[in-house]
């Protein structure tokens, strides 16, 4: 099979049929992309463990996360591009033994610098298995059997972020903080055996190197790497009021508005932006931003919740978090099914209510709402999930010549994790925006000439007392009681009102669902 992946020329017919060679070679670019998204979250609940492990602070340790996201959302759109020239195989090779390489690296930090540079190498090479994955299936398999791709693929985007906190603080209780990047050696000898024999080898392209498009390449690592920093880090800088954050606005604001110029101009663009022109591609590029928001947003949300309001370390974090993942495995494999019976907007768009109806059930959680509650929501939100991501993937490349579907798919994918960064940015804002609201609302409130606060006081008084407090400390201890209740509540209140937010922009994104072209039996790219 020849692969062309860039060219603008015709390309040759998707096959007809998919052989136990091109299956394994499928299961080898999900594998990879699995394990690329899955260490995008697996150090999220041992983030405190690693910084302390190598003389990071609190504020320092976020750049453990924004090593690995800033290369890999600038690499995502590269890929097509990269891969024409080298040949898939060879890519994919490549990438995926420089990802473990980077991995053991990580694993050996030494300190806050090392930690970056090996974090940032682990995220160039793993990012470019994301979109590679999306494309194996697109070039591998027939038409026919795209929707049973999608839906292995819908597990490594979706069910990776579900379970990585949880995987990630059960080996950090019982192996050690380490075992977080070592894991990727297990599934290793997988997954560079499954690409070697599974896909077909190809002649690299070298001379493609001479029609670089470098000012597209400079433009968009300058764009993309700023504005993900900037969302990543606007929060912990109090946004503009910092000159750190303006400077990186400035540069995203400039950057990509040029990028986006030079690429409709150029000859030989790097990424082909034009696609998002095509009706279904642009309105699934706008659901998979949601989803994406809404996905790593909701990620964000829970451990924070349950580890400052419910006091749950790693293990338990990753324990109640594991409903939203585990049940996705029984629900992906029927989604093929459903797919060659129902429109996929319908698909869609019942797995947007759903998964916006378990964001709405976390809207009214009080200091007894834990893992039993939360459990629920999260079985909800696990029925949803897989309906937007394997439906809406169909939808969006439903119709693309085969020589566009590599481009498409690594901006596709970067959609989902740009969406991804801004939806934590701004729920990490709105919560401190929110909280500082209620909790001048409740202080409004409490006055010590109210019946009902000195009646609370009182209370509060006389059971440090009996505890053995002289009075003066009682009452001390009293009004630091009752200002730890009202803090406590005014955080419970704003992660509601993010809860809330994020189920609003889920339900509003069944518009832009409704309004794609029909698509019906997993139809995808190479329609024409």
């Amino acid at each position: 099979m020849i692969f062309s992946i860039t060219e603008p020329t015709p390309a040759l017919p998707p096959p007809t049929n998919a052989s136990t060679r091109a299956w394994i070679g499928t299961l080898g670019g999900m594998l990879g992309a699995f394990m690329a998204v899955l260490d995008i979250q697996i150090t999220n609940s041992s983030l405190r463990d690693i910084s302390g492990a190598i003389g990071a602070s609190v504020d320092e340790s976020s750049w453990i996360s924004i090593a690995y996201l800033v290369p890999e959302i600038i690499v995502i759109p590269l890929t097509a591009w990269i891969a024409s020239i080298l040949g898939l195989r060879r890519y994919l090779m490549i990438t995926s033994a420089l990802f473990l390489l980077f991995s053991v690296l990580c694993g050996q930090a030494w300190s806050l610098g090392s930690m970056i540079v090996f974090r940032a190498g682990q995220g160039f090479f793993g990012g470019a298995l994301i979109p590679l994955g999306f494309t194996a299936v697109l070039l591998m398999l027939p038409p026919a059997k795209h929707a049973i791709g999608f839906a292995l693929f819908g597990l490594t985007a979706m069910f990776a972020p579900s379970i990585g906190p949880s995987i990630g603080g059960w080996l950090t209780d019982h192996w050690g903080w380490q075992w977080n990047f070592y894991l990727n050696l297990l599934l290793g000898p997988f997954l560079l055996g499954a690409i070697w024999y599974g896909f077909p080898a190809t002649a690299p392209r070298w001379e493609k190197l001479r029609e670089v498009d470098g000012w597209g390449i400079l433009l968009m690592a300058l764009g993309l790497g700023a504005l993900t920093t900037l969302l990543e880090e606007g929060t912990r800088h109090d946004w503009f009021g910092s000159d750190y954050i303006v400077r990186l606005a400035l540069i995203a604001a400039v950057a990509l508005p040029l990028f986006i110029v030079w690429q409709l101009r150029a000859k030989r663009p790097v990424t082909d932006l034009r696609l998002f022109a095509d009706r279904n591609f642009g309105l699934g590029a706008i659901i998979n931003v949601v989803l994406g928001g809404a996905m790593y947003g909701s990620i964000y949300l829970l451990p924070l919740y349950l580890g400052s309001i419910q006091g749950y370390g790693a293990s338990d974090i990753g324990r109640t978090l594991i409903w939203g993942g585990i049940p996705q495995l029984f629900i992906m494999p029927l989604l093929p099914w459903f797919m060659k019976r129902v429109d996929a907007r319908w698909l869609i768009s019942f797995g947007l209510l759903m998964f916006g109806a378990s964001c709405m059930l976390n809207t009214s959680m009080s200091a007894d709402f834990a893992h039993d509650q939360l459990r629920w929501t999260l079985l909800v939100r696990a029925l949803g999930q897989p309906f937007i991501l394997v439906p809406v993937s169909a939808v969006a490349t439903a119709g693309l010549a085969v020589a566009r579907t590599a481009g498409a798919s690594g901006l596709f994918n970067m959609t989902r994790n740009l969406g991804g960064s801004i939806g934590i940015a701004l729920l990490s804002a709105l919560l401190t925006v929110r909280e500082r609201f209620h909790s001048n609302r409740l202080g409004e409130s409490i006055s010590e000439y109210n019946p009902l606060t000195q009646e609370r006081l009182a209370a509060l008084t006389q059971k440090f007392t009996l505890a053995g407090s002289d009075a003066y400390t009682a009452g001390r201890q009293a009004i630091a009681a009752l200002d730890a209740t009202v803090r406590r509540e005014a955080t419970l209140m704003a992660f509601n009102d993010c809860f809330h937010v994020l189920g609003l922009v889920l339900f509003g994104a069944v518009i832009a669902a409704l309004l794609c072209r029909p698509t019906k039996g997993g139809a995808a790219a190479g329609a024409h």
